[in-house]
């Protein structure tokens, strides 16, 4: 009997010991180095992001955490890096708005689904567009263009560093919602486009707001609307596209954090609670505002309903175009 008793002790105690196991594990992490995944080259937005968080999230959790640059095909080689990884919370990705949203909508092939091979931490920061053109061009409001558009079919030009970019799927998503036709002109990096712009061999781009803030100061380009659903603090007195002729209008570029899908919840709150003490430090305020960044600091659940809508939003704007690779 009493042998008896001994082994139901000990199968009770190690019951306790297994349920004990995942919080007591949960709560001394991370117990070693952290790394952010930067699915493009090294001197980029993203690879700067990451390394300012990361420095903040080394500091506040007192492990060491390493940036590691695998670019290739538009940010998917290194997001796919970390969708095979093993979800514990110390490999990670610096995922933007084409790797984790846009390439699921263009590619049958990805290898990856950003919905179900990825928990997300936070979307950290969010940056409308600006719609503009050359300064000496005709256009002078949101308004021109649409009608130039409607009467003139496949006629307005607008660059963007190439298919799949933010500035791509901001286009097609103003053509989409005003029933027009535009002519894409992809090229290799934005500088280019920008460079026929300002020369008048395209009418306009979607531009990233920093770069063309400061062309816009200078006088050779003309902003007629932001991509976002408020004024630009870069841009005042621009009205959203939204406001000046597009009701429904929204177009963002985005950059998140996120781990491999089946990551601990407690691993995921610890990372998320890091990144929103980071982005109160005034350390990265002033590099948002400088770079024209909108902090988000979204919640992981709120940023995985995110990353949902915005899958089926530009699913239906490639569908529509006729994009689909």
């Amino acid at each position: 009997m009493l042998k008896r008793t001994f082994l139901t002790t000990g199968a009770a105690a190690a019951a306790l010991m297994t349920a004990l196991a995942g919080p007591l594990a949960a709560q001394t992490y991370p117990e070693g180095p952290i790394t952010i995944v930067v699915p493009f080259p090294p001197g980029g937005s993203t690879d700067l992001l990451a390394r300012q968080l990361g420095e903040s999230i080394s500091a506040q959790l007192d492990q060491p955490v390493v940036v590691e640059n695998r670019g290739g095909a538009g940010g998917t080689v290194g997001a796919n890096y970390v969708a095979q990884s093993d979800p514990d919370g110390y490999t990670l990705l610096m995922g933007v708005t084409g790797s984790n949203a846009i390439s699921a909508a263009l590619r049958d092939d990805l290898p990856y689904s950003p919905t179900e091979n990825f928990d997300p931490v936070s979307i950290v920061i969010s940056s409308p567009l600006a719609l503009v053109v050359n300064s000496d061009s005709d256009f002078e409001s949101v308004q021109d263009v649409l009608d130039f558009a409607e009467e003139n079919p496949d006629t307005f030009t607008h660059g963007t560093p190439g298919v799949g970019t933010s500035m791509h799927m901001a286009g097609e998503l103003f053509a989409l919602e005003s029933g027009t036709s535009l002519v894409h002109v992809p090229y290799k990096g934005s500088a280019a486009a920008l460079q026929d712009l300002l020369g008048g061999r395209i009418d306009a781009m979607f531009g990233d707001i920093l770069v063309t803030s400061e062309y816009i100061a200078n006088g050779r380009l003309t902003a007629l609307g932001v991509t976002g659903t408020q004024e630009h603090f870069l841009l005042e007195g621009v009205p959203t596209i939204a406001e000046a002729g597009l009701p429904d209008y929204a177009a963002f570029s985005w950059q998140g954090l996120f781990a491999p899908a089946g990551t601990p919840t407690e691993a995921l709150d610890t990372l998320y609670g890091a990144v929103s003490t980071a982005l109160e430090s005034d350390e990265m305020q002033a590099m948002f505002r400088e770079r024209g960044f909108l902090v988000e600091g979204m919640p992981p659940a709120e940023s995985k309903a995110f990353i949902a809508s915005e899958v089926e939003k530009w699913t239906e704007v490639v569908d529509a175009a006729g994009l689909k690779q």
